[in-house]
């Protein structure tokens, strides 16, 4: 199965639930690698890379997002594979 990266701008009430901590998580289940980080203007902004079938997942589950999340939209494009990238870390 073919290796992809997708980078995903994620709107609505997704700071200060956990987004980013429960994001990491679902990414480190499906063994994909990249990262996740607050922006300034209240997004959350997410790098997730490896096998398609689960970075589809995890992109899917971006739109529900943790319980007290209130995921309004999910701006996704598809971005170069980085084989450079090694875990899935949150950036502060």
């Amino acid at each position: 199965m073919a290796k992809i990266c997708v980078h995903a701008l994620i709107s609505g009430r997704v700071q200060g639930v956990w987004f980013r901590h429960f994001t990491r998580e679902q990414a480190e289940t499906s063994a994909l690698t990249g990262w996740v980080r607050n922006l300034p203007d209240g997004r959350v902004e997410a790098l997730l890379c490896g096998e398609e079938k689960a970075v589809r997942h995890v992109e899917a589950w971006l739109s529900r997002g943790p319980e007290l999340a209130n995921v309004a939209e999910v701006a996704s494009t598809d971005a170069e594979y980085n084989e450079e990238l090694i875990g899935f870390e949150i950036i502060d």
